[in-house]
C-alpha cells in the first residue's frame, strides 16, 4: 500500500483530474452501437525496468474446443522477475451471449473472467491482471489451455477473437525481485464428486507455508448462477434449492478434516438480471477478473510433510444432490524452508462451530418472502518446528449471510433481493520474532435488486452490487499494512421484453465507483457513469 499512490501514473490520470469532457451528448435510447468495456478499477502498477511480452492465447472461440498451446518463458527477460502482468484482449462483434472464460498454464488456472455482450457494430475490450503470485510456475515451459465456450450459428453471430499476453518486468535496482511462493500447484487426479471437487496433493518435505486458492463460480446458466435467490424446494418459485434455501458456503477440507470456510462472491455476468442493457459499458465488480477465495492451510503443513499425497476436497454447502452448476478449480502455493531438509509438525486445536443455517417463508398481501439467515464459524491451530525454531498458525473465521427474497404472484413480479455475507479471517503466527504477526481480513458483499415487468411488458431492473473489505497485517503493536477497498456498481435499465431489438426502446444508466485507500494517505478513487451505452462522466479523485 505504500506504493499505490504510483497506480495514479498507471491509469494515466492525476490525483484530482477528471478525464476530458464526451464527445457528444448520450442519445435518447440504446442504438446498435455503444462505448466499449471498461472498468473504475485502476491498471496494474508496473515498474520502470526492462521487460519482455510472450503472447500465449491467439483464439477465435466459436465452440466448445479449448485453444493448447505451449508458453516459454522469454529468453531476453530471464528471472528473477518483480512483476509478471496478464493481459487479455478481446473483440466481438453481432449478437452474443456472456461467456465464462478460463485459463491455466501447467495445469494451474491463472485467470477465470465472463465476457460482455456485443453491439451490432463491434466492441474491444481488455483486462489486466497481476499474476507476479505465478512467478515460479513461469521459470520453465509449461503447457497453455483455455476456453471460452460459445455457440455461434445464424441467431447468435459473436465469435470472440481473445490474444491473451503476459508481460515480464525483470528486477533491477530497487526493484527487488518479487517475494512469492517457493511452488505453485495443481491438484493432481482432480475428479468431481457430486458437487465436490477432489484431488490429491504433494507438497515438498519441507514446506512451512501452505495457502490454496479456490476460483469458485455458480455458472452455467442454470439456478446455480442465480444461487443467492434460489428458494426451499417447498416454496413455489421457479429456482428452488434444497430445504435450507439459498445459503452457500465454500468449504476445503484436507485429509477429510475441514480446514477452511468461505462465503462465495455473487458475481452477476453481463446478460445478469434478465437485463444486458445494465453491462454493455459497465460490468459488475469481480465480472472480468473473477478472484479466488485464499485458505491458509498452515496449521495443516505439519501434517503433509512426508512425501506422500493428501486429499483436498472442495465442497460448496447448500447445492441440491445431483444439481450442477460450480466450478471449483483449486491451486496449491507453497512456502519451503530453505534451511531444512524436512520440516515436522502437527494440529493443535481444530474446533469447527454448528452450522447455523434457516430460511422461514411467509405470503402478505399476496406477497412471497423468504428470509435466510446463516453462519458459521472455524478455528485451527498448528505448529511446525521449521530451522528457525518452532511456529505456530492460527487461523480464525467467521462467515454469515443474511438475505430477504421477495416476489408477488405465480408471475414473481416484482422479483426482488436484499443480500449481504460478511467473511472475516484472522491469521496469527507466532515464532518469527518476539511479537507475533496478526493478518485479519474483513470482507463484505451485498446485492441489492429488483426485476419489475409492466402489462406493458416494459422489463425494468435497478440494482446495486458491492465488494468491500479491509485487511489489516500487524507485528506486534506495529501496522505493516493496511488497506480498505470500495468497489460499487449501481445501475438501471428498461426495455420492452419480448419483442425484437430494433422495438426494445431500451434506455440505462450505471455507474461504477472504486476506491482503494492505504496507509500515508495512500488513496486511489474513480468513478465512471453512463447513460444507454455511453459514457457521460470519468472522475478520479481523492478526498
Amino acid at each position: 500500500m505504500r506504493r499505490l499512490s504510483a497506480v495514479f501514473v498507471a491509469a494515466g490520470l492525476a490525483l484530482g483530474a477528471m478525464a476530458p469532457a464526451m464527445a457528444a451528448e448520450p442519445p435518447p435510447e440504446f442504438g446498435t452501437d455503444w462505448d466499449d468495456p471498461r472498468t473504475a478499477a485502476p491498471a496494474v502498477e508496473k515498474p520502470p525496468t526492462a521487460s519482455c511480452t510472450v503472447r500465449i492465447v491467439d483464439e477465435r472461440f466459436d465452440d466448445f474446443t479449448p485453444y493448447t498451446g505451449t508458453f516459454t518463458p522469454p529468453a531476453d527477460c530471464p528471472g528473477p522477475w518483480h512483476k509478471v502482468v496478464l493481459r487479455m484482449e478481446g473483440k466481438v462483434q453481432g449478437v452474443q451471449y456472456d461467456r465464462l472464460g478460463h485459463l491455466e498454464v501447467g495445469g494451474v488456472t491463472l485467470f477465470k473472467t465472463s465476457t460482455p455482450e456485443p453491439s451490432r457494430e463491434g466492441i474491444t475490450w481488455s483486462v489486466e491482471k497481476d499474476v507476479t503470485a505465478y512467478a515460479p510456475l513461469l521459470s520453465r515451459p509449461r503447457p497453455v489451455w483455455m476456453l471460452i465456450g460459445n455457440v455461434v450459428n445464424d441467431t447468435y453471430t459473436g465469435v470472440l477473437d481473445v490474444q491473451v499476453y503476459l508481460t515480464f518486468y525483470r528486477a533491477q535496482g530497487r526493484y527487488k525481485p518479487a517475494d512469492t511462493a517457493d511452488d505453485v500447484l495443481p491438484l493432481t487426479n482432480p475428479r468431481r464428486e457430486g458437487t465436490a471437487l477432489l484431488g490429491e496433493v504433494t507438497v515438498p518435505r519441507n514446506t512451512e507455508r501452505l495457502v490454496a486458492e479456490v476460483y469458485a463460480t455458480g455458472s452455467g446458466g442454470g439456478c446455480e448462477e442465480f444461487w443467492y435467490i434460489t428458494t426451499p424446494a417447498s416454496v413455489p418459485y421457479s429456482c428452488p434449492a434444497a430445504e435450507e434455501g439459498p445459503y452457500r458456503e465454500v468449504q476445503i477440507e484436507v485429509d477429510g478434516r475441514v480446514a477452511g470456510i468461505a462465503m462465495p462472491f455473487p458475481h452477476v455476468y453481463t446478460g445478469g438480471w434478465s437485463n444486458p442493457f445494465l453491462w454493455y459499458v459497465l460490468p459488475a465488480p469481480r465480472a472480468f477478473d473473477i478472484r479466488p477465495i485464499r485458505y491458509d492451510l498452515t496449521p495443516f503443513a505439519g501434517l503433509l510433510t512426508d512425501g506422500k499425497p493428501h486429499q483436498v476436497k472442495v465442497t460448496v454447502l447448500g447445492v441440491p444432490v445431483g444439481r450442477p452448476g460450480w466450478d471449483l478449480p483449486t491451486n496449491l502455493l507453497v512456502w519451503r524452508d530453505s534451511r531444512s531438509a524436512q520440516v515436522t509438525g502437527g494440529l493443535l486445536e481444530i474446533r469447527l462451530g454448528a452450522l447455523s443455517n434457516g430460511s422461514t417463508h411467509t405470503v402478505v398481501d399476496g406477497w412471497n418472502q423468504v428470509d435466510t439467515q446463516g453462519g458459521h464459524e472455524l478455528r485451527v491451530s498448528g505448529y511446525l518446528r521449521t530451522s528457525h525454531g518452532k511456529v505456530v498458525t492460527t487461523v480464525e473465521q467467521s462467515v454469515s449471510n443474511q438475505s430477504m427474497h421477495r416476489w408477488q404472484g405465480d408471475a414473481e413480479n416484482p422479483d426482488a433481493l436484499t443480500a449481504t455475507w460478511n467473511d472475516s479471517s484472522t491469521v496469527t503466527v507466532w515464532g518469527r520474532g518476539l511479537f507475533p504477526t496478526m493478518s485479519r481480513s474483513d470482507k463484505r458483499f451485498m446485492l441489492d435488486g429488483l426485476i419489475s415487468v409492466t402489462p406493458e411488458n416494459r422489463l425494468t431492473t435497478t440494482i446495486t452490487v458491492s465488494d468491500t473489505a479491509d485487511e489489516l497485517t500487524t507485528k506486534g503493536l506495529f501496522t505493516l499494512e493496511h488497506q480498505k477497498l470500495s468497489d460499487v456498481y449501481t445501475g438501471e435499465a428498461s426495455y420492452t421484453f419480448g419483442v425484437p431489438r430494433p422495438q426494445r426502446n431500451a434506455v440505462g444508466v450505471s455507474t461504477h465507483h472504486y476506491r482503494l485507500t492505504g496507509e500515508h494517505g495512500a488513496c486511489y478513487d474513480r468513478s465512471i457513469s453512463t447513460r444507454n451505452g455511453f459514457v457521460t462522466e470519468d472522475v478520479q479523485h481523492c478526498d
